[in-house]
């Protein structure tokens, strides 16, 4: 059910670069640096592998291209999770053949420190390792990088890994609930996983709320009514975000695809403009009401919290099937 309060969302354009036009790319936040990698500007055509800084210091938010030697290959359907200043980045979709990469389980690490790239094998060639895949979605906490779902060489997935860094391992957690699919989206808050949406090849999945406690290692699933009033319509290609909302542990998910193309990957189709919060506590959703200045609907976008716990947009594909460049900071109170 949604709540009665009333949230507004504050929008503010950071930036217009052209070098943010893309769609299917990875980002994340690290203090008040957002990094962008990989994506397409043209379907199934990798842009480049070079990483885009975008510093939010309150100085500028001017862009920077750092071409680094020993960077991952160019990449698409590949996203970032950030922890204790590293960058981490697990597969994707890429190549002559636009397959996933197989790189056996191992993680690429960009390290803000030295500003270089480092390829992290796992440790032990004898544990297993998570399959290939893009249009994955991942998370980290705890000192664990998650990902989990995604689309394999053929179909989707449903599985769940943890990817300890200070040890190099890998380890396999409970499946999911539901269909296995690409595009969902998946938050970290105080000892837990929450995930929603993706497609399950047939239709964008909705109306329920999943979460993974990940010390008893546990699924649960919190059921609402996904039809844009009491709770947010199905959706893929979206997001899920975790962060105080006026002082309460709040999730926000936004944007994304509700009815796919029927050209699939290489087309747009309808995309969404919504912007919702779920209060931990309540267990309910409010609709956030947008001023007159917001970002185009899109999916297949990227978006991370920065240190002052505002959201940040970046790219994503539009409804005349047009790659974005833009960047965005949102704030709800």
């Amino acid at each position: 059910m949604a709540t009665s309060s009333h949230l507004e969302a504050e929008w503010t354009k950071l930036s217009g670069d052209d070098r943010l036009q893309r769609s299917s790319h990875g980002i994340a936040a690290s203090g008040n640096t957002v990094a962008v990698f990989g994506g397409e500007l043209v379907a199934r055509q990798p842009r480049d592998n070079h990483l885009l800084l975008l510093s939010l210091d309150g100085k500028d938010t001017n862009v920077r291209t750092l071409q680094i030697a020993n960077a991952p290959p160019p990449r698409v359907g590949a996203p970032l999770a950030e922890l204790d200043g590293k960058l981490y980045l697990f597969s994707g979709r890429g190549g002559t053949a636009m397959a996933p990469i197989e790189e056996n389980g191992a993680v690429w690490v960009y390290d803000f420190a030295d500003s270089s790239w480092s390829l992290l094998g796992p440790s032990d060639s004898q544990r297993p390792v998570p399959p290939a895949r893009s249009y994955h979605c991942t998370t980290s906490g705890e000192g664990l990088i998650f990902i989990h779902a995604g689309c394999p060489e053929q179909g989707r997935l449903s599985d769940l890994w943890s990817f300890e860094p200070a040890t190099a391992t890998w380890t396999q957690l409970p499946d999911a609930p539901g269909p296995p699919r690409g595009g969902p989206s998946i938050a970290y808050l105080d000892g837990s996983l929450y995930r929603m949406n993706g497609f399950d090849g047939k239709q964008e999945v909705g109306g329920a709320l999943d979460h993974f406690d990940i010390k008893s290692g546990t699924w649960s699933t919190i059921h609402f009514a996904a039809d844009g009033k009491t709770g947010p319509h199905p959706r893929s290609v979206g997001s899920l975000l975790a962060l105080e909302v006026r002082g309460r542990p709040s999730l926000i998910t936004m944007f994304g695809e509700s009815d796919p193309s029927s050209l699939g990957h290489a087309g747009a189709g309808k995309m969404l403009d919504d912007v919702w919060v779920f209060d931990i506590a309540t267990q309910k959703w409010s609709l956030v009401h947008q001023t007159d200045v917001t970002p185009q609907p899109r999916g297949w976008f990227t978006s991370t919290v920065d240190a002052q716990s505002s959201v940040l947009v970046v790219g994503g594909l539009g409804e005349r099937n047009e790659r974005v460049g833009d960047a965005w900071m949102l704030s709800v109170r």
